[in-house]
């Protein structure tokens, strides 16, 4: 093996070839690295953006408060399904509901979920 596939071989598995620690940055980003429940909920979090679904179900809401029957007729989906996304997304704080009389509607919990959406479309229409 040549020294350069041996280095290419290296650089795909992730091994410097040459081990030397920059102390200052290590230190730097220790001090404002969350704790660990804070990154597995932060994990949990954008899991919950990772069913098509249920991002159909935030960009509807995204537009305009809507009722379990209103979004599935937009989505062309049950009510059911619907209803099962809403729960999980609201378990995740990310969806409110108020009621009407015997209508309950739903919009999102706060402005910082519309953001994410916002810049996840500008993300991938660039």
């Amino acid at each position: 093996m040549t020294k350069q596939e041996r280095i290419e071989r290296e650089v795909q598995e992730g091994v410097c070839e040459f081990m030397h620690v920059h102390e200052e940055i290590v230190e730097k980003v220790e001090k404002v690295m969350p704790d660990e429940q804070q990154l597995l909920d932060l994990s949990e979090f954008f899991k919950v953006f990772g069913d098509s679904t249920r991002i159909k179900i935030l960009y509807v809401l995204s537009q305009s408060e809507m009722c379990v029957c209103d979004i599935a007729s937009l989505l062309q989906m049950g009510q059911s399904a619907i209803s099962h996304q809403l729960r999980v997304l609201k378990q995740m704080q990310l969806v409110k509901f108020r009621r009407d009389g015997k209508t309950v509607f739903y919009s999102l919990s706060d402005n910082h979920i519309q953001t994410i959406l916002a810049q996840g479309m500008e993300h991938i229409c660039e």
